[in-house]
């Protein structure tokens, strides 16, 4: 029997849904658990049905958190409330993580001194702002026999972004292209 494609990312959908929640109450399958309380003390080994037992009488929930222990240790406490705070963990983790871009200047061996100026404040804008910069130095026809030339333009641009930011990749070929990038400086 043949399967749409469909179905199968339907199920590995299903899959890792599965593998992020804990097993909680009838979905534990372990004959005996390691049982702690809500308070952390811990109840010692019980069957399934005692731990259940004991989490139905307070209105709490057995959660499953440690599967491949031997026996696999299980805690009362009230799920909905644990998702809730494992949630709101998320998003400011989420909200505080620093996302850092990389911004291209694209340079050539023979630039003019207002065209380098100009390229020279548009990265120096960029890493002001916290993004990452890469200057590239594309040669053309013969102008790749000059790679000296191209060395001396990128050096400049490091020298001048130097109070900003500081060469995190050193200038080096790749194909017909020189490239070096800067990153903004950690002042703390």
């Amino acid at each position: 029997m043949l399967s749409s494609p469909a179905m199968y990312s339907n199920f590995s959908r299903r899959c890792i849904n599965i593998s992020k929640d804990l097993l909680v109450n009838e979905s534990i399958r372990a004959r005996e658990v390691r049982l702690i309380d809500v308070n952390g003390e811990q109840l010692g080994i019980k069957s399934r049905a005692e731990a259940l037992e004991i989490a139905g009488r307070k209105n709490l929930d057995l959660v499953l958190v440690a599967p491949n222990a031997k026996p696999p240790v299980a805690r009362i406490m009230d799920y909905g409330k644990y998702r809730f705070e494992q949630q709101k963990k998320e998003r400011e983790a989420r909200k505080n993580q620093k996302v850092i871009n990389v911004k291209e200047i694209r340079l050539s061996p023979t630039i003019e001194e207002h065209d380098f100026n100009t390229k020279l404040r548009n990265a120096r804008k960029f890493l002001t702002k916290g993004d990452k910069v890469k200057a590239t130095i594309r040669f053309k026809g013969r102008a790749i026999t000059h790679k000296e030339i191209g060395q001396r333009v990128l050096d400049r641009f490091a020298e001048a972004c130097s109070d900003l930011a500081q060469v995190e990749t050193s200038a080096r070929m790749d194909g017909r292209n020189m490239f070096l990038v800067l990153a903004p400086k950690n002042d703390k």
